[in-house]
């Protein structure tokens, strides 16, 4: 299609008729990868005499070609390649194209420029920092913008880089002292111009801190005319002149933009690079930290409190995200002594004037309470929402300053204490319900400071019953709320008169029945926590219904998975009150799911270029989905002594998993993987309607679940576990399973933890159906032995030690037949180097309990059908069987502690009394004494190290610990213990490896003296020593089998 065709099809795109746009949206689709199409469709971006409209199409366009198809994956149709001659051409023309076009379509370009330079900067763009500085160094400012904008670009693909950042170096010292210098010439200046350059600039210099500081940046030369620069947009007042009235739009505004830049910056400064309190004993910025921390530090300071006291007098306005960057630092400005000796008589004044206003219930909560209450849920409740907040940055540095000094914790407390009482001081109409919702808010944010002081804590049940349970009753619904989130916060108290106890669940219950949205969520999140009490627990079950069908009914109306997670601690806790009524719960779940399914599926139609609130939206609802997923599968599991629930439970989520994986759904795959898991696992049988469920789980896989296989491994092991008498019998299914095996042994796209699932997924087959897969023998040892043989295929331990025991499997399965394969393709030497070379490396209880197994049955075999290089290894083979009964008592000792701890297969008495005193000994060791609270103060003489800062200190000293100078000792490091895995069951798991050993030596001695005397003609007298332990072991556990089958007989 010729250049005017194409204008045509984009000028169609935005005809009246839905027809037209429509055919045309097709045609263009059609012309995708089409010779010439994308250099045509660069030519109408840029003819100025174009159509606006039509350029804009062809921008959009344009630029989801690049995005798609620039960068080639196996998956890239061939005709949809972009070839290298239009590359150059796309590359050759970007730059003119981005200084020609208008601001509509220059956005587009930006992307299409960003993409171009993640893909091929800088071995196949070597020209374009050249190019760069010739657009900086115009004599016109449109041209010096452009130049800026393509700086930006390149440099946020540095962004979050960590390695090869040599390029980024070079910008620093060739275009950072220009760009400084363009920027001081830029901050006197008043006009939209001036703000848009500024705010490029900024993003500059940001994206190169984001991960690192050079060496260059350290240094005065460049800190302090950048430093200054900064600050001089911090204190700069905003040009008044043509600024919008609409507070959102006021925000958006450039000179806005710039100044959150600006702070941006000075953040990333100190809270990354120059807080000395926040670095490791490692980190290679102390000496500049120590430097800045004394020398520029405090002029930040400075110039934020005077923004914050301009705020307060209300002689500026301060843009919602800049209030968030301020607290942020100054909640980092508590730790450094030095910081905080000049913030600290500023503290009451910050408490009273610039955090507590924030904290209050305002015009703007309750214009979004009324219109959109489901979107003041989730911004209350969102934790991403909470980065961006300027409220939660106020209360992050309040919880801060109380937690760490002493003398700010009574400053909240006595704010607090002095607005509560004002209040109830004051006639009702009086009443200010907005700061009591701001003091109650400081109150419930100090919660666990509070409980851990005893002085305190004692007196918070009179706080409660003369400040919140008030409110339940308030005509404010927001204080309701309060009161349900103030219930929540101070869960852990323990009232002493039970009335009390009482009064807080009531009033609960009755806001779970509020006719306000967000009074009801509150009051269900904090019912969550109150389910320790038991007298609380006991009241709350014959509400149980209700309150499940109030949680799916608010489910129903807000997309939020901390709503799932209450309903799936009622199920885990109540699961047997729950049982009456668990088909219909499980029900309500699937159609809430499947309600959810079909909001995201009308959410993903339309175009490619979606909103970031899109974006949000649809997070939520797979975040909601997930959550109703988990509680279905503890439903299930919870009710797993009852199957003639369980096959009605599956019956009712039959629609979930088909729907989930019929429209390839990936969100969703982990949580649906796990409820086949649950219904497979829990009934211990595989009914017709999860057989038909395991085809499509083998269509899902090879279409769009390959990357999965880890996912899935549980719920295919149960097919094959408690299906066996199918897959034993069913050469469709066992090709199935075998299918998948193969793909993910062989894919180019996995990885070797896929292959280690791959692996277990081919022990499962050849140990629980023996005797019925020999023909699957030879082609699985040959996919494990493409990974096996060639040096240095195998990089991960747990992969190695995998692949080996499919090999040692196989062994098992049929010793005879698997020696002869290997011997065949030459395999057998490597093999067991291989084998005897790890043994150190199979510690779990299946790994011995396999090895012991397989040399049993090698002992089996004929010694004239046995390789050479095991007609002499005999006693090798015993060495290898008393060395994996040596270890085997205490890999068992070490499954039974997790267990314990994991609280498997356990129920007894004294294990909980146990518990219970560990739990009584920890709380004590947390509370301390009555002062416990001032323990944690930092004298303001020194700095805060918190929690954080332990951690990061904690890693950077492991790091230096095992910081090999041998790569393939790195390696080691990395992967060597291999844990138990509980929850894996097998056949090994019922069998007595002792009286295997029995069988198999005593067979021998009997039957074949020749061998029997090459086995043991090598043993040393304490070998035959533990060999007659062994033998003694075997004669009681078998007496004992036969005991306890004679007793079970009886019965």
């Amino acid at each position: 299609m010729d250049t005017q065709g194409l204008y045509h099809l984009f000028q169609a795109t935005f005809q009246p008729d839905a027809n037209v746009r429509i055919q045309a949206e097709l045609k263009l689709k059609q012309l995708e990868g089409t010779q010439g199409t994308l250099l045509q469709s660069m030519q109408i971006i840029g003819a100025e005499e174009s159509e606006l409209h039509v350029r804009q199409a062809a921008s959009i366009y344009f630029k989801n070609a690049i995005r798609r198809y620039w960068f080639e994956t196996e998956s890239t149709p061939a005709h949809l390649k972009i070839t290298e001659a239009d590359k150059d051409a796309v590359k050759a023309s970007i730059i003119q194209l981005l200084a020609s076009s208008p601001p509509v379509i220059r956005a587009q370009l930006i992307t299409v420029l960003g993409v171009i330079l993640s893909n091929d900067f800088p071995a196949k763009y070597p020209g374009y920092l050249a190019t760069v500085q010739t657009l900086l160094q115009s004599q016109d400012p449109k041209i010096v913008f452009v130049g800026l904008l393509a700086l930006k670009e390149v440099l946020r693909v540095y962004k979050f880089k960590v390695e090869d950042r040599e390029p980024v170096d070079e910008i620093i010292a060739t275009f950072f002292p220009a760009i400084q210098q363009i920027g001081a010439g830029l901050i006197g200046s008043d006009n939209i111009e001036a703000a848009e350059m500024l705010k490029v600039i900024f993003k500059c210099y940001h994206y190169t801190i984001q991960i690192d500081l050079s060496e260059r940046q350290q240094d005065s030369s460049s800190l302090v005319p950048w430093g200054t620069l900064f600050i001089q947009m911090v204190e700069k007042p905003v040009p008044t002149e043509g600024l919008p009235t609409d507070l959102e739009e006021l925000e958006k505004h450039p000179w806005w933009k710039a100044k959150r830049w600006a702070y941006q910056c000075l953040n990333r400064l100190y809270t990354r690079y120059g807080n000395p309190p926040a670095l490791t004993s490692e980190s290679k910025f102390k000496a500049f930290a120590k430097s800045f921390v004394v020398n520029f530090a405090p002029n930040i300071l400075t110039a934020y409190l005077k923004q914050v006291e301009l705020w307060v007098a209300k002689a500026a306005w301060l843009s919602p995200r800049v209030l968030c960057l301020i607290g942020n630092f100054l909640e980092e400005t508590v730790k450094d002594k030095g910081i905080w000796s000049i913030m600290k008589p500023h503290s009451e004044t910050l408490i009273t004037h610039f955090v507590f206003p924030q904290l209050c219930f305002t015009a703007a909560d309750e214009e979004l309470w009324v219109d959109e209450p489901v979107e003041y849920v989730h911004s209350k409740i969102d934790m991403l929402e909470d980065f961006t907040s300027p409220s939660t940055a106020a209360l992050n540095f309040l919880m801060v300053m109380a937690r760490y000094r002493q003398n700010a914790f009574m400053q909240v407390l006595a704010l607090a204490n002095s607005i509560l009482q004002k209040y109830n001081d004051s006639p009702v109409e009086a009443r200010n319900a907005r700061e009591k919702d701001g003091a109650l808010v400081m109150v419930g944010s100090l919660s666990s400071l509070i409980l851990r002081k005893k002085s305190l804590a004692k007196m918070m049940e009179p706080f409660f019953v003369n400040h919140v349970f008030p409110e339940f009753k308030s005509q404010h619904p927001f204080l309701r709320a309060r009161a349900c989130e103030m219930i929540n916060q101070f869960s852990d108290l323990d009232f002493e008169d039970p009335n009390n106890i009482a009064i807080a669940f009531t009033s609960l219950m009755e806001s779970l029945r509020d006719t306000e949205l967000p009074v009801k969520v509150t009051a269900a999140l904090a019912l969550r926590p109150m389910i320790r009490h038991e007298a609380i627990c006991e009241a709350m079950k014959p509400h149980l219904q209700f309150i499940m069908h109030e949680l799916l009914a608010m489910t129903n109306q807000i997309d939020v998975d901390t709503l799932a997670d209450v309903m799936d601690e009622f199920v885990e806790v109540f699961a047997q009150d729950l049982a009456p009524f668990a088909v219909q719960l499980c029900e309500q779940l699937r159609d809430t799911f499947l309600r959810i399914c079909e909001d995201m599926a009308k959410g993903t139609d339309g175009l490619d270029d979606v909103s970031d609130s899109a974006i949000d939206e649809a997070s939520d609802k797979t975040m909601a989905a997930m959550g109703v997923l988990k509680t279905m599968g503890t439903l299930i599991i919870s009710l797993e002594s009852t199957p003639e629930v369980l096959n009605q439970l599956e019956l009712a989520i039959l629609p979930v998993i088909q729907f989930t994986l019929q429209n390839a759904i990936i969100d969703l795959f982990d949580g649906v993987f796990e409820i086949i898991d649950s219904c497979t696992f829990s009934g211990k049988t595989i009914s017709a309607n999860m057989w038909n469920v395991f085809e499509l789980i083998y269509k899902t896989f090879k279409e769009s679940a390959l990357d999965f296989m880890e996912e899935m491994f549980p719920s295919l092991d149960n097919y094959i576990s408690y299906g066996k008498d199918v897959v034993s019998t069913n050469e469709h299914v066992q090709h199935m399973i075998y299918d998948m095996i193969e793909t993910v042994m062989k894919s180019d796209r996995l990885g070797e933890n896929d292959r280690v699932s791959g692996c277990k997924l081919a022990e499962s087959l050849l140990l629980n159906c023996r005797g019925h897969v020999d023909k699957y023998v030879a082609p699985i040892l040959a996919l494990v032995f493409e990974h096996l043989g060639p040096e240095d295929r195998i990089q991960m331990i747990e992969f190695k030690v995998q692949a080996i025991e499919v090999v040692m499997n196989c062994l098992y399965y049929n010793a005879a037949v698997t020696l002869r394969i290997l011997e065949e393709n030459g395999w057998t030497q490597r093999f067991l180097s291989a084998w005897f070379s790890s043994l150190d490396k199979f510690s779990r209880v299946h790994d011995k309990k396999l090895s012991i197994v397989t040399l049993c049955s090698i002992l089996s075999v004929p010694a004239d059908q046995l390789p050479p290089a095991l007609q002499n290894g005999w006693p090798t083979i015993l060495n290898g069987i008393l060395k994996n009964f040596e270890g085997l008592p205490l890999a068992q000792a070490k499954r039974k502690e997790m267990e314990k701890m994991y609280n498997i297969g356990s129920d007894s008495d004294d294990d909980e009394d146990d518990e219970d005193e560990g739990q009584i000994a920890l709380e004590s060791a947390l509370a301390g004494d009555d002062d416990g609270v001032e323990e944690e103060w930092v004298d303001d003489e020194e700095d805060v190290f918190d929690e954080g800062h332990e951690y990061l200190e904690f890693l950077a000293q492991q790091a230096s610990k095992t910081r090999p100078d041998d790569k393939e000792d790195d390696e080691e490091s990395l992967y060597d213990d291999l844990e138990e895995e509980i929850y894996y069951e097998s056949p090994l798991d019922n069998l007595d490896v002792y009286i295997v050993f029995r069988d198999t030596f005593t067979g021998l001695q009997q039957h074949n003296p020749a061998s029997y005397n090459e086995l043991t003609k090598a043993t040393t007298p304490e070998q035959q020593q533990f060999i007659m332990q062994v033998l003694h072991t075997a004669e009681e556990n078998a007496a004992k089998a036969a005991a306890e089958a004679a007793e079970a007989a009886k019965q």
